[in-house]
């Protein structure tokens, strides 16, 4: 089902507000990953405030949908959209990667209500989301687990391990999403590890292989319906992303992937984002 102008406009709203925000943020604490958070802006926030069965007011509750970072690392922005979406208190970002905050440096479920996985040391995530998954079947609960990857994890053996699992249990329930940013810590993808053709390698391992921009929302939410339409198998949506987004200096950078910014740079990204002069 297409987005009505009025919430593709909402949900771009968002965005923006989300990236103004998060390189406020990121630049008044030094510290942080910015690259990996804006890149993931999109999909985050459509699954959030379009597509995820989610309650703040009952982050437990049995029928929710089940959203897993993944890539841990990207937590500034999961953490802004889990604020605005009623979770915990917007002020509460203040706290990020302090001591004794709620808000690590890479999510905990054990302290941040809507954090469903722990994540950081990357390739665990979409295994325990395939656990996940078989889980809500055994259970008899008709609801989506949605796993957010990013490229350097899929560097890590146990993502592949986890597809062959997926499709051996058939989680039609589980939905992969690859944000597909070329870039990773240390350089580009193709420096790293080159991957080839990464659809036709989850195809071959049995997933329905979606692409599309991941920085269109309207496209993100047609992906999401496609991906929900599959019967018999799981799918992965590659969602082709910048890393940086919305920041040119960052953008397509690894070396943003971690990086503090500086006046001058938080100059120059609020006349980018926000039109400060």
């Amino acid at each position: 089902m297409s987005l009505s102008k009025v919430k593709k406009d909402e949900l771009n709203a968002l965005c923006k507000k989300f990236r103004i925000d998060l390189i406020e943020l990121l630049h008044s604490i030094q510290t942080g990953h910015p690259g990996g958070s804006l890149s993931v802006c999109e999909i985050l926030t459509t699954l959030y405030f379009e597509k995820a069965k989610v309650d703040p007011r009952n982050p437990q509750w049995a029928e929710r949908d089940r959203i897993v970072l993944t890539k841990g690392h990207a937590a500034p922005m999961l953490y802004r959209v889990l604020a605005e979406k009623g979770f915990f208190p917007v002020e509460e970002m203040k706290t990020l990667r302090q001591l004794n905050t709620r808000l690590q440096g890479h999510p905990c479920a054990l302290d941040t209500p809507g954090v469903e996985l722990s994540t950081g040391p990357l390739g665990i995530g979409l295994a325990a989301s395939v656990g996940m998954a078989v889980g809500l079947r055994l259970s008899d609960i008709d609801s989506t687990v949605y796993a957010v990857l990013g490229d350097g994890e899929l560097d890590e053996g146990t993502v592949w391990e986890a597809c062959m699992s997926a499709a051996k249990f058939k989680t039609d329930n589980l939905v992969a999403i690859l944000d597909h940013n070329h870039v990773q810590l240390d350089g580009t993808s193709d420096e790293i590890m080159p991957m080839g053709d990464v659809g036709a390698k989850f195809a071959s391992f049995g997933f329905e292989v979606i692409p599309c921009d991941g920085h269109d929302v309207e496209a993100l939410c047609d992906a999401i319906d496609k991906a929900k339409a599959v019967k018999g198998k799981p799918s992965i949506i590659i969602a082709e992303t910048v890393k940086g987004k919305g920041v040119s200096f960052m953008e397509g950078k690894n070396t943003w992937h971690g990086k503090a910014i500086n006046d001058e740079e938080y100059k120059l990204a609020m006349e980018e984002l926000r039109g400060d002069k």
